[in-house]
């Protein structure tokens, strides 16, 4: 989770060169501002999953089993900005997205979440799918 944690924040770094750390403006899927609202939801929800995992530790560590589960149950859900964030960013993918993402995959069994299926789809995704264009057929169809 550290690694990829890593990735998404040089991905993030990158992205603020190229775009600027909020840029504001078009709200459209794969928008600059959509893109780094994306990348942010990807590296807070692994820094929360590595602090729920640091507390569970911790818990463990003086005795608190009741604290460490509670904990541990936090950090095995699935991380925020998985898929929502990358729905929202422009494709194609930085390389460092897309390697974080698969070390994420990879750790399927550790989530309580299918997120290797949620992470598959996000990849095969051509282009950004969040917001939609039209919200009508969007809360008729429901998110995906």
């Amino acid at each position: 989770m550290n690694e990829a944690l890593e990735l998404f924040e040089g991905e993030r770094r990158r992205l603020e060169e190229l775009h600027g750390p909020a840029p504001y403006g078009d709200s459209s899927a794969g928008s600059p501002m959509q893109t780094m609202h994306g990348i942010g939801e990807l590296s807070r929800g692994v820094q929360d999953t590595l602090k729920y995992l640091a507390l569970g530790a911790g818990y463990i560590s003086f005795g608190l089993d009741r604290r460490a589960d509670h904990a541990v149950s936090m950090a095995r859900r699935k991380p925020v900005g998985v898929p929502s964030g990358v729905d929202r960013m422009a494709r194609p993918l930085g390389e460092a997205t897309v390697r974080g993402l698969e070390m994420i995959r990879d750790l399927d069994a550790f989530f309580t979440d299918d997120i290797g299926l949620a992470v598959d789809v996000a990849l095969s995704a051509p282009e950004a799918t969040y917001p939609p264009s039209d919200w009508s057929v969007y809360h008729r169809k429901g998110p995906s």
